[in-house]
Formats: structure tokens, sequence, C-alpha cells
């Protein structure tokens, strides 16, 4: 509980940085420079007014100098950094615990690289996924760099541990979802945009890292989810040509098989009387 707690503050803190790279990142514009200030009036946000979650709420949802309306989006996405930080920390850190708790140090340590490499996913998706939403993008400034950190990570763990297989599991979710993608952008021009084909490999990476049940359900699940939201986007009135943000459901999938892919897998093959 206490490494979720800690992980679910952080999680605020890194979802109030989102914030600025959500909006400047697709602008082309610096992340550190210069600091935040109000769309209104141009007042520098005062540090003990950049408190997530807590400011927007003393200040009412109103800028300190000039009273204009900021945006519920703010705390939202604070809130759901430390949503998705709980999360990973609720299905990575017993791994570390337990390591640190049988004196097993290199396992400790591979543990803290998998929640490193989990934590960076949970909050790269999420700028991804509010990005894609408002855009229609995928920057690749964002996406690129998820292989180079997967890859530099799980490797460094795969050495410590010795689960060569998990990295070759990687790889092979990694090519195979990409793959999949870019065979689909191709036969439907239009329908996924490159961006989409480029985060699928990377999203097949980190869920094959973890196996192949995971794999096959944080895939499966994308695809469903992604498809699920065009038909309702078809029902409501939209027409054929209609844009629709695929990345956050290609990255919700991914986090269904994160979560629970063993289970869903079992749970599903005992259906039918497979296992």
């Amino acid at each position: 509980m206490a490494a979720i707690a800690a992980l679910g503050v952080l999680g605020t803190l890194i979802g109030s940085f989102l914030n600025v790279v959500v909006y400047r990142v697709p602008l082309g514009k610096s992340i550190v420079a210069p600091p935040s200030a109000c769309g209104s009036c141009g007042h520098v946000v005062r540090a003990y007014d950049n408190i997530p979650l807590v400011s927007w709420l003393v200040l009412r949802g109103k800028c300190r100098d000039c009273a204009a309306p900021i945006s519920a989006r703010y705390p939202l996405v604070e809130l759901g950094g430390a949503i998705a930080f709980g999360l990973v920390a609720w299905r990575f850190a017993p791994d570390v615990v337990g390591a640190l708790t049988a004196g097993a140090v290199p396992g400790a340590i591979a543990g803290i690289l998998v929640l490193v490499a989990f934590l960076y996913l949970a909050a790269i998706g999420l700028a991804l996924a509010l990005i894609d939403l408002d855009t229609r993008r995928l920057p690749n400034v964002l996406v690129l760099p998820m292989y180079v950190v997967g890859g530099v990570l799980f490797t460094a763990t795969a050495a410590i541990s010795g689960r060569w297989d998990l990295l070759a599991t990687a790889a092979i979710g990694m090519a195979g979802l990409g793959l999949l993608y870019l065979v689909l952008a191709v036969v439907r021009p239009g329908g996924m945009g490159m961006g989409d084909v480029k985060l699928a490999g990377a999203l097949g990476l980190f869920l094959g890292w973890l196996g192949p049940e995971t794999l096959a359900v944080g895939a499966i699940a994308g695809f469903l989810l992604g498809g699920g939201a065009g038909v309702v986007l078809l029902l409501r009135g939209a027409g054929r040509k209609a844009s629709l943000a695929f990345g956050p459901w290609l990255i919700a999938g991914a986090w269904v098989g994160i979560l629970a892919g063993p289970v869903i897998a079992t749970a599903y093959l005992g259906a039918f009387g497979l296992r």
C-alpha cells in the first residue's frame, strides 16, 4: 500500500508535467521553457498555484490574477497520472518487495527496472492518448523513444535476471504487432495512420515482455476497443470518412493486457475447456 500511495503522489506530479507536454509538443514548443503562464492574462503561474489537484481546487478553477477559468482537464490529467501510477505499483511493486524480502538483490534490481519501464509507459501513454484525441496525431518525438527506453530497460533486466526468453518475446511482440498494423494501414489507406503503426510496435515491445498471453490479450483488446469506438461513431451519424483517434484505444487495450492479460486468457481458454 505504501508503494501504491507513494507512486500515486508521484503520478500527480508527472500528470502536471504531462499537461505541459500535451499542449506544447504538438505546437513544436519547448516543454522546459518558458514557465507555465495563464493563457488569458499571461501571468506566470506561481509555484504555490501549481500544486497538483490542490491548487485548482483552492483557486476554484480560476486564475489568481484575472479570474479566467482554468479547464478542469488539468486536474483530471493529474488525477489520471495518480491512478495510472497507482495501478502500475499494484501490478509490479509486489515483485520488487518480494525479491527484497527474500534477499534477492539482483531480482529486486530487475523488478525495479521493469517497474520503471511501465511507469514510463503509463506516463507516455497518457500523453499520447490526449494528443491523439486533440490533434489526431501521434508525434514521433514521443512514440519513437518508447522503443529505446523499453529496449534498454528490458535488455538490462534480461542481463540481470537471465530471462532472455522474455526479451525474445518482447522483440516478437514489437515486430508482430507493428507488422500487423502496417498491413492494416496499407490495406485500408486513411483508416489508420503510420503513427498508429509505430505506436503498435512500441506497445508490442512492452506487452511481449510480459509473455504471450499478455501480448495476445493486449493486442486483441486494443483492436476490439478501437473497432467498437468506430462502430459507435458510425451509429452516431458520423460518415465513413470521419476521423477516429485510434491511439487511445490501442493504449487502453494494452493496459487491459498488462493488468489482466493472464487472467483473461485463462478464463477464455477455460470456457472452451482448453485449460
